[in-house]
């Protein structure tokens, strides 16, 4: 019974990560506009949530460690909610990048917080359930972006719907907090260092992970600019492209853990990464609306399960899987958070359809890099 509350509580848990994300994603145009900035100074404003991430993240596995974990989530998923305010508040570049920092940051921490847990609970729960809180992420993301294009169609201003957006989660993160479990690590386990660098296999799988999140970051903060700016479609159009985006993700992880037993992780992602690699040349090749969303389905159904696989992977090879979890976020997630920066920056000297080449080229190498998740077999954990 604990257990099961456990994991609805934690399916919640990530839901609620996801709706921030989604809810920022959606609206990204809006800080565009609302701050005057173009692709260049876009770029380089979305650059500044992937460096507070990558000065957060390493600390996140001493904090797993030091703190009770049920209290530690809670209290980081609700300064992950309260950051959504940021993003509207400034109205010059600078200051936008400065918020973002802190969003970046906020960000990082809670996701390893939420994932150590969720490796707790799948311990307890006895099989594989990690799939499934992904997809709770991306029904999150879902929710976000399509409470995003009501508000958008409603006329309803983006700080007013942050503000809302933020209240809501706050309360359904208090409440689904008291399922969570409490848990401390065993005292004779070494005090992860203060900055959890990767190394070795951790860091070989987190390359892989790379790979899924950087398409993932650029397609959620940029596909939206995308339809709305290259296609020239309306602005519900380019959010309800995002809203697809997370479908399909959610979709594909929810059924993710049934097709890892049929195929094995490294079938499974090469599959992947061919399913993929087609939805972003689709989105690169094609010019009707209804192709480039249909690439955009793909590519979410390509990534979906990549990311579970890679902190299951990472949790199994460090005999603490905090310290497995933080070492990978910090190559995985920071590459997310960083992407949709590269992708503006490459888009104000090129063109955002040059941008999504990009994203061609790793799902190929994940595809080819599929291999190294073989050391999900291996476990050092005590």
């Amino acid at each position: 019974m604990i257990e099961r509350k456990a994991r609805v509580a934690t399916s919640v848990i990530f839901a609620a990560h996801g709706a921030v994300t989604g809810t920022f994603a959606a609206r990204v145009p809006w800080v565009a506009d609302h701050v005057g900035v173009g692709p260049g100074g876009l770029g380089l404003a979305l650059l500044m949530p992937g460096v507070g991430a990558l000065i957060a993240m390493p600390l996140s596995g001493r904090l797993v460690h030091r703190f009770d974990l049920r209290s530690l989530v809670r209290v980081l998923m609700l300064c992950w909610c309260a950051a959504l305010l940021l993003p509207a508040l400034p109205t010059s570049l600078w200051a936008l990048c400065l918020c973002l920092v802190v969003y970046g940051a906020a960000a990082g921490v809670a996701d390893v917080a939420m994932n150590a847990h969720a490796v707790l609970v799948e311990e307890r729960y006895g099989r594989s359930v990690m799939s499934g809180f992904h997809g709770w992420w991306s029904i999150g993301g879902l929710a976000g972006s399509a409470v995003a294009v009501l508000a958008t169609r409603a006329g309803l201003s983006a700080p007013t719907h942050f503000l809302l957006t933020v209240a809501a989660l706050v309360v359904i993160v208090l409440a689904a907090s008291a399922w969570l479990i409490p848990h401390r690590p065993a005292p004779e386990l070494e005090e992860p260092p203060a900055f959890a660098l990767p190394t070795g296999r951790v860091l070989t799988i987190g390359l892989i992970g790379l790979c899924a999140v950087f398409a993932e970051g650029a397609s959620l903060d940029w596909a939206a600019v995308y339809v709305r700016d290259l296609l020239h479609h309306p602005a519900a159009t380019a959010a309800a492209t995002v809203s697809i985006f997370s479908v399909c993700m959610a979709a594909a992880r929810f059924g993710g853990d049934w097709v890892v037993r049929q195929l094995g992780p490294v079938k499974t992602v090469r599959v992947s990464g061919v399913c993929a690699t087609v939805g972003a040349l689709t989105i690169v090749l094609a010019e009707p609306v209804a192709l480039v969303i249909a690439g955009f389905g793909l590519l979410g159904i390509g990534i979906a399960v990549v990311v579970p696989l890679v902190f299951a992977a990472a949790a199994r090879t460090e005999s603490s899987p905090g310290k497995g979890i933080a070492g990978v976020a910090g190559i995985a997630y920071g590459s997310g958070l960083i992407a949709p920066g590269i992708i503006g920056d490459i888009a104000h000297m090129s063109s955002l359809t040059v941008s999504f080449g990009v994203i061609v080229a790793l799902m190929v190498v994940m595809t080819l890099g599929a291999q190294v998740l073989r050391v999900r077999s291996v476990s050092v954990a005590s």
